[in-house]
């Protein structure tokens, strides 16, 4: 006689009913992560579902290396599903995926802002609208690639940085809600390295095994920002004047989208006796100001939409003591969450971090151990 559900053990992804009674999506991107991660669940039983998103026009990038969802991508996941023998889709998300993260980035980087539409794309599409298909399609939850762990404690799923933190992505996930937590799945946040997951590529003999890493935002070829920026939004380069901090008028520059927060190479003013870096973007005056290091010294961050994974809710304290990234490169550090709001919060820093630059993520983490907190994004910094 089979087990009653209530008596049956839990299945590896958390289902007390057999694995082929488990239909689970995986969002595939035709990258060896993903790829792993299909062959791997359907390996042990499961019933795989997966899916590739077409995100933007890949005329151009059909030869591209290095990016996600464009056409050689989207042909690989269909080549790694014939070969291990389960259903594969494509859905054209383009028009989603334009409307929720293309035009958003546009008009962020119009704003002197530093974007990551790859947060974005998590987000507002892959852990809304993809999620949602996989719900229509009675999916029991949805597995991706993603470097991150979900762990099961006293309230629920939380969500913890990935055993390898080379690997982590926890920054790029942090908005991810409680919702979402309890339907997503990430098998390979548990494993020590990248060689671990190739190892596994090899062993089911996946065509993608060697792929490279994807490098670049998808829809911007060799990570040339401002292009893009004008084909979007023609007129956008429009020139100004380089300004120090001081007033000094110190040259010109061809439009503020070829400029970030803290950026020092490139500035077109050289010979200058003291080493300076873009401090603040002026969009409606045309102005880059430009000042010595110390200026990017920030230790105060306001933070809005902002998402809170604690277990109690976050206005229930004046203060948390936690660790945050204002960057996906900068390691964790000390600070303190003030919350204004449930959407709302200032972050101040116990020492100051250069560079924190409106558009980017504060990630927040638990002092002790692996548990991600949640996040905002940076508004302002002071």
């Amino acid at each position: 006689m089979p087990l009653d559900s209530a008596t049956r053990p839990l299945n590896s992804l958390g289902f007390a009913k057999p694995e082929a009674e488990t239909r689970v999506l995986v969002a595939m991107s035709g990258g060896v992560d993903s790829s792993v991660v299909a062959a791997q669940l359907a390996e042990e039983g499961y019933d795989v579902v997966g899916i590739t998103l077409q995100l933007y026009d890949h005329g151009a990038a059909l030869a591209k290396k290095g990016a996600c969802c464009a056409g050689r991508d989207i042909h690989d996941a269909r080549r790694v599903a014939e070969q291990v023998g389960f259903p594969h889709y494509v859905l054209d998300y383009e028009n989603a995926f334009r409307e929720a993260v293309i035009e958003e980035f546009a008009d962020a980087y119009l704003a002197g802002a530093t974007p990551v539409p790859c947060i974005r794309c998590n987000e507002r599409v892959k852990f809304r609208d993809l999620l949602e298909t996989a719900r229509e399609l009675d999916a029991d939850c949805m597995a991706t690639g993603h470097y991150i762990r979900r762990m099961i404690g006293a309230q629920g799923p939380e969500l913890h940085r990935a055993a390898d933190p080379a690997r982590d992505q926890s920054y790029f996930l942090f908005s991810t809600t409680r919702e979402q937590l309890d339907f997503l799945r990430f098998p390979l946040g548990g494993l020590p390295d990248k060689a671990a997951t190739r190892a596994l590529a090899a062993k089911y003999g996946l065509p993608v095994a060697d792929k490279p890493d994807s490098q670049d935002i998808c829809f911007v070829p060799e990570g040339n920002y401002a292009a893009v920026i004008e084909k979007l939004r023609p007129g956008a380069a429009d020139p100004g004047e380089i300004v120090h901090a001081d007033g000094r008028v110190l040259g010109e520059h061809e439009g503020v989208i070829h400029y970030t927060i803290g950026q020092r190479r490139g500035l077109g003013i050289g010979g200058l006796a003291e080493p300076l870096y873009v401090v603040r973007l002026d969009v409606d005056a045309r102005r880059v100001i430009v000042g010595p290091k110390e200026l990017l010294a920030t230790r105060l961050v306001h933070l809005g939409e902002v998402n809170w994974l604690g277990d109690a809710p976050i206005g229930t304290r004046a203060e948390w003591p936690v660790l945050v990234r204002v960057r996906s490169t900068r390691p964790p550090r000390e600070a303190i969450l003030r919350p204004v709001s449930e959407r709302e919060a200032v972050v101040e820093l116990l020492a100051p971090e250069e560079g924190v630059s409106p558009g980017q993520a504060c990630v927040f983490y638990e002092t002790e151990g692996t548990r991600v907190l949640g996040g905002g994004w940076i508004r302002a910094g002071g």
